[in-house]
């Protein structure tokens, strides 16, 4: 008799996934800047054994021009295994792929064969804005009652943003999520912390102030969302607002604690309207509500105006545009990106309070223009944007993207891609893989990467 088992990719705690096989492919999401030809998931080999080491071998095409792949995510992840999942059984098989700018989404089937992926379901925007009453979708996170994705606008690129729930298995759309949303009106990021029944959102903007790029009246108006949003998970109500201030701008990525115990996480502010500095705060309960601390600041740096793009002339710095942060799976490493300087840090945050930095790599930059060993050109643009992390804790991956018209304003000659890897020390460092450098085809740029089997993004635990 045939006795059903979860999907091996499956691990009922951060501690059990730290002991997954090493990925030996990635996924990502590529996009035409110009909207002239389909975006592209690529499919990389990372397996340092094969002789396609550091190449792309797959490519699945789009079925349209102009969606621009952003966040893309899984169907099914160990949150499947947790006490109040229906599913236990569901597969990890599906990447499920929105286009930001066409508010489209892909499914795309990963098996039988992982290098030769296949589009199996397009989900239009009409059907999308009639079943959710949303448009724009952005993030994909799998829980234990269904893919969630988070939208940033509504059916007429408007306020208020929010959260869909799709079927795990057969990618209906049941309706959106929130009850009771309270005070939110912008969308972004969300994650959850399971062990506490709390659901995080963080803020952007709606469509017309980011799809032609930043708008600086809005910027510096600090009109951009600067707000955290809690949840309470299982009723869906909205439970309580922090507010960071006119000075911060773009509260972005949510990054919880792995260890379902734990209550806080990281987000980062992209800019400080003082003095251009970056910040990285934590998110912790404190008795029956939450608080947010200011941990890390990442200061901005003196420049020749000569050497800017025109949006920052007139500021004589580079700021470092913190765009993506990423947590090892045992909560002991955090990874920030540096969009504009083009450093990678790595902290210490055991003492998620009190920080330490405990590594550094410099690739691209607005000024430095940072080379790679294995750098055909000796002056690389763009900069560390999106980060993921394999399981272990060892290796560590970035591309240098971030949105088709904001690439463009902070590096006006046009960004050519490129993916990097990282090797990491599990007692702190980072250094180059030196030989794991893809220069990417044009016209496409890289931006959100993906590890078979998952990766410390993709998954939520239940268990400790």
């Amino acid at each position: 008799m045939a006795i059903l088992q979860p999907d091996p990719s499956f691990y009922p705690s951060p501690r059990m996934a730290m002991k997954a096989p090493p990925e030996t492919l990635s996924y990502v999401a590529t996009f035409d800047p110009a909207r002239k030809v389909p975006d592209q998931l690529a499919v990389v080999d990372v397996d340092p054994k094969s002789t396609t080491y550091s190449q792309i071998v797959g490519r699945v095409e789009m079925p349209n021009a102009g969606d621009e792949l952003h966040h893309f995510g899984w169907n099914a992840c160990s949150s499947c295994l947790c006490p109040n999942a229906p599913h236990p059984h569901t597969e990890r098989r599906y990447l499920i792929v929105p286009g930001l700018r066409s508010s489209r989404m892909h499914i795309i089937d990963t098996k039988p064969d992982p290098k030769n992926p296949k589009i199996v379901r397009v989900i239009e925007p009409e059907e999308i804005a009639e079943k959710a009453g949303y448009t724009r979708p952005h993030t994909i996170h799998c829980g234990p009652e269904g893919i969630y994705v988070a939208a940033l606008a509504d059916p007429d690129g408007n306020k208020p943003g929010g959260i869909f729930l799709m079927d795990h298995e057969n990618f209906d759309i049941r309706g959106q999520w929130e009850i009771d949303r309270g005070s939110q009106e912008f969308s972004y990021d969300f994650w959850w912390h399971l062990g506490h029944d709390t659901l995080v959102t963080s803020e952007w903007g709606t469509p017309d102030m980011f799809e032609e790029g930043l708008v600086p009246e809005i910027l510096l108006g600090s009109k951009y969302g600067r707000k955290l949003h809690f949840w309470d998970l299982h009723e869906r109500k909205h439970l309580q607002e922090i507010d960071f201030g006119e000075e911060h701008q773009l509260v972005f990525e949510l990054r919880p604690a792995h260890d379902p115990r734990k209550a806080y996480g990281f987000v980062n502010c992209v800019i400080s309207l003082k003095d251009l500095s970056a910040s990285i705060w934590t998110w912790y309960k404190d008795g029956d509500k939450w608080a947010v601390k200011k941990v890390i600041e990442i200061p901005a740096e003196p420049a020749d105006p000569d050497d800017l793009p025109p949006m920052l002339k007139g500021f004589s710095a580079v700021p470092p545009l913190v765009t993506d942060i990423d947590l090892s799976m045992d909560d002991k490493f955090l990874y920030v990106a540096c969009f504009g300087t083009g450093d990678l840090h790595q902290y210490d945050v055991s003492d998620p309070f009190n920080p330490k930095l405990t590594g550094k790599v410099r690739i691209g930059g607005i000024v430095s223009k940072a080379t790679h060993p294995k750098a055909r050109n000796g002056a690389l643009n763009g900069a560390p944007q999106m980060v993921e992390i394999s399981r272990d804790g060892r290796r560590v991956y970035f591309t240098n993207s971030l949105y088709g018209a904001i690439d463009e304003q902070f590096y006006p000659e046009g960004i050519d891609g490129w993916m990097v890897k990282l090797d990491a020390d599990p007692n702190g460092g980072i250094s180059f893989d030196e030989n794991f450098f893809i220069e990417w085809p044009g016209p496409h740029r890289p931006h959100q990467v993906r590890l078979e089997g998952g990766d410390c993004s993709s998954d939520s635990y239940c268990y400790p």
